[in-house]
């Protein structure tokens, strides 16, 4: 037998065979294939279109991130820049008020001071009355050693008083 040339009655039958397995494959293989091959398909379609909408999902996730920190930096400065007015305000206001404190405090020192001196004058007033009077009691008894001088003092200083009343 030549390997060249095969049998006739082989090649018909191996042709049969051939024809019944394609037959076979034809009514119940390929349609299994084809739909495994068609829902395997689906499936990695499905998947790429998860991928791109988680994709996306991501990106805005990522700008609504980036958005709400900028948002945060700038309401930061905006809280920030209000500290720093009322700590502005604050420290006026405390120094206005300790003007004022340190002004009636001044006043009252004043008060206080123009009050001791007052006093002060008046009790010097006091003690020169009272060795004014001493000084004049000693100079009236030496001068006025006798009736007739005494006398003719009281007379005098009565008439005095009687002008000024006048």
């Amino acid at each position: 037998m030549n390997l060249l040339q095969p049998d006739p009655g082989l090649l018909f039958w191996m042709l049969i065979a051939f024809g019944i397995v394609f037959f076979v494959l034809a009514k119940w293989g390929f349609p299994v294939i084809l739909k495994m091959v068609d829902e395997r398909k689906a499936f990695i379609d499905k998947s790429l279109l998860a991928a791109k909408e988680a994709n996306e999902r991501l990106e805005n996730i990522k700008e609504e991130g980036e958005k709400i920190l900028s948002q945060a930096r700038a309401e930061q400065l905006r809280l920030l820049s209000e500290a720093k007015l009322l700590r502005e305000k604050i420290v006026e206001e405390a120094k206005t008020q300790a003007s004022l404190e340190g002004g009636k405090l001044l006043k009252k020192a004043n008060e206080d001071i123009q009050n001791a001196k007052n006093a002060a004058l008046s009790e010097i007033r006091a003690e020169v009355a009272v060795l004014s009077v001493q000084i004049a009691e000693k100079v009236m008894r030496q001068k006025l050693d006798n009736h007739a001088q005494q006398t003719a003092m009281i007379d005098r200083l009565l008439d005095e008083m009687n002008i000024h009343k006048s």
